[in-house]
């Protein structure tokens, strides 16, 4: 999976926030904004293909985590970004 075109990571007022760029994309009707552990691995994963077990090993690397939560975690955030289009 990639992330698609036109998403950046920005940090406003101290919060990780998805923007869109381009007109395709934008949607003003929400906000996407991110914690410090989601914000991590989707800047390990912009701009280039990847799978579930790559953002595992992003968590498992960074954060005191086994890898069966980190891999709940991480199906969950797929999901979740699947779900707004992010991917």
């Amino acid at each position: 999976m990639k992330i698609k075109e036109g998403f950046e990571l920005r940090t406003v007022c101290g919060e990780n926030v998805i923007v869109a760029t381009g007109l395709k994309n934008i949607d003003f009707s929400k906000i996407i904004s991110l914690n410090e552990s989601a914000a991590l691995m989707l800047r390990e994963v912009l701009d280039r293909e990847f799978e579930v077990a790559d953002l595992v090993k992003v968590l498992t690397d960074n954060y005191e985590v086994d890898e069966a939560t980190a891999l709940k975690d991480v199906q969950a955030l797929v999901a979740q970004w699947s779900e707004i289009g992010l991917i």
